[in-house]
């Protein structure tokens, strides 16, 4: 599909010392494209053109060479930034589930805490419960041993008392011995 007619492109490709072409005004390349679409014959009975494939080759690989540096670039960032965003919210996914793991573990520790500190308490009621009722019974034993050796006391203050009372009373006089 050739144009009967030479498209004239109208750009000039300017080559710098790289051997790299130019950038030329990227404006002024679409709007030629444009206009020789426009310009461009149509097929008969159709709305498809007729147009010189190495003109427009031409143009778009112009238009490709005169894209600026920054641009490359520009896209370059954007995927490194949508690799870095991607980097991140992988990194906040981990760090929020150690974190859900982490609380879940706190949990489950105070909750083992308190029941370790019920049955603490638990055991500490019994404990005192146990010690003053071993007091209680304590003294009364002691209560009643006391009170036998008191008992005792008392009757070996009677036999005292009584030995006393004896010793104390007049004795007849011993019989006399013959000499």
């Amino acid at each position: 599909m050739t144009q009967d007619t030479e498209i004239d492109i109208g750009t000039e490709v300017v080559v710098d010392a790289s051997g790299r072409p130019e950038p030329t005004d990227i404006l002024d390349i679409v709007d030629d494209l444009i206009v020789h679409l426009h310009e461009a014959k149509t097929m008969p009975l159709s709305s498809n053109a007729f147009v010189d494939r190495d003109a427009y080759l031409s143009l778009l690989e112009n238009l490709r060479a005169s894209l600026p540096d920054e641009l490359r670039a520009a896209r370059w960032m954007v995927r490194e930034r949508e690799a870095f965003i991607s980097r991140t919210n992988e990194k906040a996914r981990e760090i929020m589930e150690k974190a859900r793991t982490e609380a879940d573990d706190m949990v489950s520790e105070s909750s083992i805490l308190a029941e370790a500190v019920e049955e603490a308490n638990i055991l500490v009621r019994r404990a005192e419960g146990d010690a003053r009722r071993l007091r209680l019974e304590t003294e009364d034993e002691i209560e009643k041993k006391l009170q036998r050796v008191e008992g005792l006391l008392e009757d070996i203050m009677a036999q005292v008392l009584d030995a006393r009372n004896e010793l104390h009373q007049a004795r007849p006089r011993p019989p006399e011995v013959p000499i």
